[in-house]
């Protein structure tokens, strides 16, 4: 049996397993929490997670954007969270700390981005995706921004392949995302210089927790409560309390401050043991 010619599939709000297919929610799984502070400040509020207020939500940002269709927008100005992983990866690009970000992207697969609104409208208004097939009208719209795609034919993704083109095309700072600790082991051997973020851990098992800290310059903990207890032990410096985002070495750190730089609204400061919780976390931890 053949796939869809057009189906996507995520790991979305709450981990549930999403199916878009030609434009429209086919399938919503259920969820592994029940809450998320992040899905509540979302443009469509999701809570309590459930299938029903997920596919509303997902409904939505095909209706506002184009998500996984033809008609998917690719740049976006601005932040939609204080320290998600495509706007530490703008800020970074914007500063020079790196020139080209591999993201993964609906309807596109693995992209090297090198610009920073290509990067948020990318990466900011997606998380969690398994795979996509190739819209050519998105395709055309990234690389017309100056963007390349790793494959046009299939949009596969493969961050591992996605990083050693980065490197053959000439860019000299990558960075990349990756969702698994294997695959964030392998980059580290392979492309040591490469600047990692380990996004999309709810639920890992703690001895994938620990690759993520071994391997990872930046581990967002998401709803993981191994992620907080491996990374957030051992971390340079924490960003946010209620996702935290953990700097695992100096050059994750320099991209949390950089981005720090940037930010406007009043910040605190301050010393303390690592992790640190605020009053609002995702329930539960898992």
């Amino acid at each position: 049996m053949t796939d869809p010619a057009d189906e996507h599939v995520m790991e979305a709000i709450g981990r549930c397993r999403v199916v878009v297919r030609d434009g429209r929610v086919v399938e919503v799984g259920e969820p592994v929490i029940y809450s998320c502070p992040l899905a509540r400040k979302f443009a469509r509020p999701v809570h309590p997670i459930e299938p029903g207020a997920v596919k509303e939500n997902i409904e939505h940002r095909i209706r506002s954007f184009g998500l996984c269709t033809p008609d998917r927008t690719v740049m976006m100005e601005g932040d939609y969270v204080g320290f998600g992983a495509s706007e530490l990866l703008s800020g970074a690009i914007q500063a020079g700390l790196v020139d080209c970000a591999v993201i993964a992207g609906d309807g596109a697969g693995t992209v090297l981005a090198p610009v920073p609104s290509l990067v948020q409208g990318i990466g900011g208004r997606m998380s969690g995706l398994v795979k996509t097939s190739p819209h050519p009208e998105v395709i055309a719209r990234i690389e017309a921004r100056g963007g390349l795609v790793l494959d046009p034919a299939t949009a596969r993704i493969d961050q591992a392949e996605g990083v050693a083109r980065a490197y053959s095309e000439g860019f000299g700072k990558v960075a990349v995302t990756v969702a698994g600790g294997e695959e964030a082991r392998f980059i580290r051997k392979e492309f040591p210089a490469t600047l990692i973020i380990a996004v999309h851990t709810t639920g890992v098992s703690r001895e994938e927790a620990q690759v993520m800290a071994d391997s990872a310059d930046l581990v967002t903990a998401c709803a993981s409560r191994h992620i907080r207890d491996v990374a957030g032990s051992r971390a340079l410096m924490q960003a946010g309390s209620a996702i935290p985002v953990f700097a695992m070495t100096g050059r994750g750190k320099e991209i949390i401050l950089e981005k720090i730089r940037h930010i406007s609204s009043p910040l605190l400061v301050t010393g303390m043991e690592l992790p640190f919780s605020g009053n609002e976390c995702p329930d539960p931890l898992v």
